[in-house]
């Protein structure tokens, strides 16, 4: 849910990283941050829950400026995945405009991948948010590891869905800044489409993109 302020030509977008307990989302966001240049992404804030951590910075802390003087500012969540953190999730999911589920990929983790994006949809649902229009990208991670997943039954079980797959190893920075790409892509899809981003304001996503993830 896009936080516009017309008056001061300032939107401030949310996205999620979301997931089961130990799947990589916080090591998504810790090489995301290590990945961009420094100029363009704000200091990692950790919130501290029982067991588990929130984490989330502000990519955009001085904000992307479109050519028609539209401010746009990109902040980026992780939420804790223990089942006992419900509470926490649904705060964090409050006003999202992109969702990036990172699913393990090890076989043992399946029941807990499907259990999450069960949790995933009820929780959006529960505020106000549909997943069939949420713009969503699933990353398997992991993809290192042995007793993985194999692709093509990743394929067989997610293409239809027309879901976006992004496969992972985020201990390494693989697949990292292509999953939040793909996230930011879409996410800029339905804001074009709502607010007219291209005609209005002159920012294409070509330009969204590459001001999004300037590399160090």
């Amino acid at each position: 849910m896009i936080e516009y302020n017309q008056a001061d030509n300032k939107m401030v977008l949310k996205l999620v990283y979301y997931g089961p307990a130990l799947s990589g989302k916080t090591t998504n966001l810790l090489q995301l941050h290590e990945l961009l240049a420094r100029e363009g992404r704000g200091d990692l804030m950790v919130l501290d829950t029982r067991d588990d951590r929130t984490i989330y910075f502000d990519l955009l802390p001085f904000f992307l400026t479109a050519p028609s003087g539209l401010r746009i500012k990109i902040k980026v969540f992780t939420v804790p995945g223990q089942v006992r953190h419900d509470a926490t999730r649904k705060a964090v999911l409050q006003r999202a405009d992109g969702v990036a589920f990172i699913a393990d990929s090890q076989l043992s983790e399946t029941g807990n991948n499907v259990a999450s994006f069960a949790n995933l949809e009820k929780n959006l649902a529960l505020v106000g948010l549909d997943i069939a229009d949420i713009p969503l990208v699933i990353q398997f991670n992991k993809r290192d590891l042995p007793q993985v997943v194999g692709e093509a039954e990743i394929s067989r079980v997610w293409q239809p869905t027309g879901i976006p797959i992004q496969l992972a190893s985020a201990l390494s920075g693989e697949g990292v800044l292509e999953t939040f790409s793909i996230l930011a892509a879409r996410t800029f899809g339905q804001l074009d489409e709502k607010w007219h981003l291209e005609r209005d304001h002159g920012l294409h996503l070509e330009d969204f993109l590459r001001q999004l993830t300037v590399r160090n």
